[in-house]
Order: C-alpha cells, then structure tokens, then sequence
C-alpha cells in the first residue's frame, strides 16, 4: 500500500529523448537490442531511430547538433569534418574486423583465380578494383593490400561503385576485385562469380570499420544522458559478442533472439542473416585507435 501511495504521490521521471541516426544495415543491431531488451528504457532514455541512407549523410546533422548520436567510418570526410572542427567526437566500436572474421573480405574475380592470373597479393598489379567512392574506408584498406605484395596505389585501375553494383560487375567481368563486406560477399560467392581470398584481417588487423558519434551539443549539454546511452549500448554489445560462434550467429537459443530482433529490424529474412558472417565488435565499445591512426596517415 505504501508502494502504491509513493507511486501516486511522485509519478515516473519524463524518459529523456535521444535522437540517434541509423542506416538500417547489420551494425545497427546493437542499437535494435538496446531498445528491443529494454536497456534503453533501464536507463531513462526514449531512443528514436533516424534514418538515413548513408552514415556520411549523418556528419551534418550531427555537426548542428540535430542528432545526438550516429555513425560513420574512417573515411577522408570524417577526417576533414574533425579538421574543421564540426562538432563531434568518436566514442565507441560499431564494427571491425578480428580474427577468424570473415565479415570483410578481399574478393576476387573467380575466372581469375582458376585460370592462375591471380595467386598472391603482387598479382593485384593491373587488375580493375571497385571502391565505394574516393576517400571511403575501403581504400586504406586496399593500400595495405597493395603494399603487402610490393605495390603502389596507382598500381591498380581504380572503379567508385556501391556494393550493390559490385556483384552485378563481377558478374559481367567489369572489375577483378573489391574490398567487400557482409552480406553483399556471401551473395557473390554464393554466385560463383568471385571468391574470398583472404579476410582483410590478414593484411590490417584489427580494422575499424564503423564508430558510433556523439555531437558535441549532446556532450556538454546532455554527457550524463550519453554515458547513460553507452551504458545501455555497452550491454546490448555483451549480449552480441555472446551471442557469436566462429563469426557467426550461434545455433540456440542466444543465437536465435538476436537473429529475430535483426531480421525484424532489417525487414530481412532469418536465413539470409544466419548465412552472412558478422562484424566483431569490441564488447567494451573501445574503437582500435591504431587502425583509425593509419587510416588519417593514408588519407593525408
């Protein structure tokens, strides 16, 4: 009775509304359990999910502080957006690679691989490699490629494609290779146009893929409002990482809830995202500084 009382007397706290960009792709997932498990809710928060259909098109709205929280890669933009100073900061891991994750892959053309034309990181000399576009993460990726077989950047005919296009090009024999991510390289496989060579992991460990941003509105006027979103987003990220086995979504029960809560979120069937590999994310959130230093050295 007393309980009931105290409840009638001083009713729940307004849940503070946090605006968060998401671009409907597989490194959203741990936003889609943070709010699908309550962990949002846990820490007072109201989560609303914005959409966008590139995370570089977030940059801006981030800048003006019209979202609090969204996402990005290592790309030149966002390294000229810090030179700038557009008002936001890295501050957890969204995805990257690790080893035994077969989530970015160095892919082949397969006529190329069975005939013998290509055998070895030297042989990228010549070929025609699709990129997502000039300054994308994907290309300092490729460089370390390059220079694991002797080669320059210029030692390769470079194509600005999206993913999309890529499996219909290597289809056609337009280019020879790609650094390319989940799901789009299970499908190309699957097809027999292309193969896997090697996990980007061989030749840049450890590579930071994706980050998740705060603008720096939502830091000083709100920081206890984001560390309690960290807080919940972290928990989402333990529940993830348990949830893997061999770089995919574990058969059982873990397994099975976090591949409903990603097929609903994605509006994407269960089979196709049991098939995928999978990003590894670090289950404290901490980005791979070493990997983002790298990249800044490339682009500059």
């Amino acid at each position: 009775m007393l309980a009931a009382l105290l409840a009638l007397a001083f009713p729940a706290l307004a849940l503070d509304k946090v605006r968060s960009g998401v671009t409907l792709s597989s490194s959203d997932l741990p936003l889609f359990l943070a709010q699908d498990k309550g962990y949002f809710k846990a820490e007072n928060l109201a989560v609303e999910f914005i959409p966008f259909d590139t995370a570089q098109r977030m940059l801006p709205s981030l800048g003006k502080g019209e979202l609090d929280v969204g996402s990005g890669t290592a790309s030149a933009s966002l390294y000229n957006a810090a030179a700038r100073d557009l008002g936001m900061k890295i501050v957890a891991d969204r995805s990257r690679t690790e080893p035994g994750n077969f989530f970015q892959t160095l892919m082949i053309r397969k006529a190329l691989v069975d005939s013998g034309r290509y055998k070895s990181y030297a042989d990228l000399k010549g070929l025609k490699f699709a990129l997502l576009g000039q300054g994308g993460s994907p290309s300092s990726t490729l460089n370390e490629a390059l220079k694991r077989g002797g080669l320059g950047w210029d030692d390769v005919e470079k194509v600005y494609i999206g993913f999309p296009q890529q499996i219909a090009a290597f289809r056609n024999a337009a280019i020879d290779g790609s650094i390319m991510i989940e799901p789009f390289a299970t499908a190309i496989v699957a097809s027999g146009d292309a193969v896997r060579f090697v996990s980007t992991e061989d030749f840049f460990p450890h590579n930071q893929i994706g980050m998740v941003f705060f603008s720096e509105k939502f830091i000083k006027e709100r920081r206890g409002v984001g560390l309690r979103f960290l807080k919940a987003y972290v928990r989402a990220l333990r529940d993830y990482n348990d949830a893997l086995k061999d770089g995919k979504y574990a058969s059982g029960p873990k397994g099975d809830a976090i591949v409903e809560i990603m097929a609903k979120g994605l509006g994407a069937p269960a089979a196709q995202i049991r098939a995928a590999y999978v990003q590894a994310i670090n289950p404290d959130g901490i980005p791979a500084i070493e990997s983002l230093r790298k990249d800044l050295v490339f682009f500059k």
